[in-house]
């Protein structure tokens, strides 16, 4: 019997660092410059981060001039982010999610792929102003 607990709990300390691997540092894009062939114009890059969004899933609203919130649902999990943009920069800042394991300065992994695409996908649409 005792080394039936010892291989259970053995096996439940595996168990609880492999689901700990699933999560990393929350990642925001913070003050990224916004490099284009033109002096683009703010309706010029909510335009960009529109269609980089629209490309990868992600529903894009305009909240105000200056700020686009952008929702990605995929299965059972949502990533709601704010988008805050100038001529000259954008961030990508995390505001919620649901089914992301999100722990104040965590989140599941696969959370930051995502914002690393939608970034990609924001200066290459850029670049093609």
């Amino acid at each position: 019997m005792g080394q039936f607990l010892r291989a259970l709990l053995l096996g439940l300390a595996l168990a609880a660092f492999v689901a700990g691997c699933r999560t990393a540092p929350v990642l925001n894009v913070v003050d990224a410059p916004v490099v284009a062939n033109k002096p683009p114009s703010m309706q010029d890059v909510q335009d960009a981060i529109r269609r980089a969004g629209a490309a990868l899933g992600w529903r894009m609203e305009p909240v105000k001039p200056g700020l686009i919130q952008g929702t990605l649902e995929l299965r059972t999990h949502k990533a709601i982010v704010e988008i805050p943009y100038s001529t000259t920069a954008f961030s990508i800042k995390y505001k919620d999610s649901v089914n992301l394991d999100y722990t104040g300065d965590s989140i599941h992994s696969n959370y930051n792929g995502w914002i690393q695409n939608l970034e990609k996908g924001i200066r290459t649409q850029l670049q093609n102003l």
